[in-house]
């Protein structure tokens, strides 16, 4: 597999597919989140490294994940901002060490951004992302559903 990092808005035709996972993953969290609503909020996020974007991993033209760098990522949490918002590894792609690679490289985003502290929300997640360094912040309920607030100094990549 030969992994390639691109910003969502070079490949927009990406776009339908990962909203539609999107929304089958989280849309039990989100009230009223839908494709074309996600379709609508990946079209503002029109640039690289900024507030908001989105990062697509690829295979070729095979879309394997992706991860976004949000403003706002609930609108239940708005005490924290900005987010590490959306990882997402293709199921068939997990345990290979790609929603790290993802994670890191948000981190690296919002570090050249100089963002001082970076937020996730995770339900059920928290062991993943406290192996790679994040504390937990607060717990907080979203629908019904326990959620943990996360966050980090983010870090820049090591140079390759």
């Amino acid at each position: 597999m030969n992994v390639r990092y691109a910003w969502l808005s070079e490949v927009p035709e990406q776009a339908p597919q990962l909203a539609a996972w999107h929304v089958a993953e989280w849309s039990p969290l989100i009230p009223g989140f839908n494709v074309p609503g996600m379709l609508a909020e990946f079209a503002t996020h029109d640039g690289g490294l900024k507030i908001p974007t989105t990062l697509v991993a690829l295979d070729g033209e095979v879309l394997l994940g992706s991860v976004s760098l949000l403003e706002n990522d609930h609108d239940d949490i708005r005490a924290y901002s900005p987010w590490l918002a959306s990882l997402y590894v293709r199921p068939d792609q997990r345990g290979r060490g790609l929603g790290i690679e993802l994670v890191r490289r948000c981190e690296d985003m919002a570090h050249r951004l100089g963002v001082e502290r970076l937020y996730l929300y995770t339900a059920g997640q928290e062991p993943f992302y406290r192996k790679l360094g994040w504390d937990d912040v607060a717990t907080v309920s979203l629908r019904g559903t326990c959620a943990t607030v996360m966050g980090i100094a983010p870090r820049a990549l090591p140079e390759a």
